[in-house]
């Protein structure tokens, strides 16, 4: 698929998640006024609340197509998702303003992870593609799962609601969530040829060098960019006592998890799994770019032909 077409001096559309408040949102806008003004850009920005965020997204990427400019998405993995889903099925050019707590999309290709920064890069940047996920109909950009990871996210913004935002509350819901982790997931594996069925705690896709390798998986091919033609990596984790656990949160906090024992890594394109659900039941929990949803069954994971076009620094 071409480049979508740009015109450096078109008005940039942002899409403002107003879930955080009113102060957050006012200090957003005079980040994104400021930079317009110094450069003198022209700027257009669309504050919604976190329902309308799809669709407000959606509207801003067909007129940034119409228009040959870009849709900049201003917030956390939630938001950056959201205006992802719009750019990638419009075809337009996206930018990021990332405010999330590990940013690992905007650090893998180099965008700034204070906002000033990030919006200052905007107003040179140029259209650049960056290979991206698709579970079922859905796009990601850094991970997508099953199994016990969703549990994890959703244990996170419980622990975030009581102890703030930052990485210490993030990894302690992760332990927690681990500590207590029994359930099994039952899957049927189709990988291309190779078929397999497996027990495991969970079904960790990757799409993002820097998350995999703090993990501590170093996957040869899965790579930021060359859209369609690097591969994506998974990690299993098999089902293991308590006292295993412990080690495997010790493995997994010096960055070696790709180590320890119980756990299994492996590149793809493609992949399909099928869980086996009670009687009557269609659909799984799945997380997305730290979002969790259900999705009927079966899931599947690919790396996407079509890239999502990304303002990156002009090289």
């Amino acid at each position: 698929m071409p480049a979508p077409p740009f015109a450096p001096d078109s008005p940039l559309l942002f899409v403002i998640n107003a879930g955080a408040g009113a102060q957050d949102v006012d200090a957003k806008r005079s980040v994104i006024e400021s930079a317009l003004a110094a450069r003198g850009r022209r700027g257009e920005l669309r504050v919604c609340e976190p329902a309308e965020l799809p669709r407000v997204a959606a509207r801003a990427a067909a007129e940034a197509m119409q228009r040959r400019s870009a849709v900049v998405a201003v917030g956390g993995d939630g938001s950056l998702n959201a205006v992802a889903q719009a750019a990638h099925a419009a075809g337009c050019a996206m930018g990021v303003m990332p405010y999330g707590t590990f940013n690992y999309f905007a650090r893998t290709h180099g965008i700034p992870t204070d906002p000033a920064a990030a919006a200052q890069l905007l107003m040179d940047a140029r259209p650049q593609p960056v290979q991206v996920g698709g579970i079922n109909d859905r796009v990601f950009l850094v991970n997508a799962s099953l199994g016990i990871y969703p549990e994890l996210l959703q244990d996170r913004e419980a622990f975030k609601a009581r102890f703030g935002r930052s990485r210490w509350v993030a990894l302690m819901a992760a332990c927690a969530t681990l500590l207590r982790a029994q359930r099994r997931l039952r899957l049927h594996i189709e990988l291309g040829d190779q078929v397999r069925d497996v027990n495991t705690l969970t079904l960790f896709v990757g799409n993002n060098r820097l998350q995999l390798e703090q993990f501590g998986a170093h996957p040869e091919d899965t790579i930021a960019g060359t859209p369609g033609h690097g591969s994506m990596a998974a990690l299993m984790l098999r089902p293991i006592g308590t006292l295993s656990m412990l080690g495997l949160l010790l493995h997994g906090a010096m960055g070696r998890l790709g180590e320890a024992a119980g756990v299994e890594s492996f590149e793809f394109h493609h992949l399909v799994a099928r869980p086996r659900l009670l009687p009557g039941r269609r659909e799984v929990m799945v997380a997305f770019d730290g979002e969790v949803t259900r999705m009927r069954a079966p899931i599947d994971f690919r790396v996407l032909e079509q890239p999502l076009y990304l303002l990156q620094a002009d090289s």
